[in-house]
């Protein structure tokens, strides 16, 4: 097999991502798994599920895994690439433990991971090494050997990622009336987390002021904003900002928030935005409420003409960017010199979380980083 096509020494890919309810019987079992551990009583779950009863109590975010996977193996067998991909969620079906479990009953010893979240942060890339961790000692409980599993680089900047994203913006600024296009802002949104957290985000080196969280999504702004330009000849103005916040009011998150945000632009006299969730893989529930329901329906209170680019979901480019980051991290495990693909000022990510990227308030086993035990 040539290197091009060869994924040893891996034998499987797991697309590991967050899960969501299926149905309204799912939802408040859903959110206690999310919050397992905060002691949040039931009645208080159910009113935050109400989002996900607005649309059936079905998130979308399974469904989407699902057309993802058939991308990977799609993609994977038109190019002669000879590699299982299984799907497993940390809080809900089809469970992460249950995923593993079966992977290894299958015969499968080294595992490449892709999470479904492409930045650097605790609750993006820490806390599924450690739901990965919790997952393999529970297999050894099990009496089985657990196989040793290798977590994909952070591919915020990978063009497979960036280009469906700048052409989602393209295609919802030509839905936009022509006489407020060419002003239109770009509001690019991610979830907010808190600042101690985001401060924390990445490698210790560059821990304060955001850390990698807000450096990683502002390369990827200006990556965006930049293919615009070439495209169309306009320089949009645009901001980073913050959505689905979650947290005790007391403690200090990311800002300004999505709606605050477009208050402040129609009092400057902006004739339009589009909003960019530049911070979100596919168009999950945080997407289809904080934005398309409630970011919108305060752009029409103000009078404010706007609209909502695409996520990258299943598009067949960031297929090919899965295919060839798994590719580049086999042929590095194998020892060959590769050629990193990254656009943007940060260049490739590392393939190991470094020793103090992204620390817990209360430190837990993490797999697959440069503090994981062999």
């Amino acid at each position: 097999m040539s290197d091009e096509r060869d994924p040893s020494p891996y034998d499987a890919l797991l697309l590991l991502s967050f899960g969501g309810p299926e149905g309204p019987d799912d939802v408040v079992p859903f959110l206690a798994n999310v919050t397992r551990g905060r002691g949040i009583p039931e009645e208080r779950l159910k009113e935050v599920g109400q989002h996900y009863f607005l649309f059936g109590g079905v998130s979308p975010i399974n469904e989407q895994n699902r057309a993802l996977l058939a991308a990977l193996r799609a993609d994977f067998a038109e190019h002669g690439l000879d590699l299982p991909v299984f799907w497993g969620n940390r809080n809900w079906a089809p469970y992460l433990t249950d995923t593993l479990r079966d992977m290894t009953l299958a015969g499968h010893r080294r595992i490449a991971v892709l999470t479904t979240s492409a930045y650097a942060s605790y609750s993006g890339c820490r806390q599924y090494r450690e739901n990965l961790a919790d997952a393999l000692a529970a297999l050894a409980a099990e009496g089985l050997e657990p196989p040793r599993v290798d977590k994909l680089r952070h591919y915020f900047n990978d063009p497979g990622f960036v280009g469906p994203m700048a052409d989602g913006v393209l295609t919802a600024l030509e839905e936009l009336d022509p006489r407020v296009r060419d002003g239109a802002h770009l509001a690019f949104t991610t979830h907010s987390i808190p600042t101690a957290a985001a401060d924390t985000s990445g490698p210790v080196a560059g821990h304060g002021d955001g850390g990698a969280y807000v450096r990683q999504h502002l390369d990827v702004a200006r990556l965006i904003v930049d293919a615009v330009r070439e495209e169309t000849g306009i320089e949009h103005p645009w901001r980073l900002v913050y959505q689905s916040r979650s947290g005790a009011p007391h403690i200090p998150w990311l800002e300004p928030d999505i709606c605050d945000h477009l208050e402040e632009l129609h009092d400057q006299g902006a004739p339009a935005a589009v909003m960019v969730p530049i911070g979100f893989v596919s168009d999950h529930m945080e997407v289809l409420y904080d934005l398309d329901t409630e970011a919108t329906a305060k752009a029409a209170e103000l009078g404010l003409p706007v609209r909502r680019s695409a996520t990258v979901g299943a598009d067949p480019r960031f297929a090919t960017a899965v295919r060839e980051l798994l590719l580049e991290r086999a042929a590095t495990e194998r020892g060959s010199a590769v050629e990193r693909c990254a656009l943007g000022a940060l260049g490739a990510s590392y393939d190991l979380c470094p020793v103090g990227c992204c620390p817990a308030r209360t430190p837990r086993p993490a797999a697959a980083g440069a503090d994981t035990p062999l």
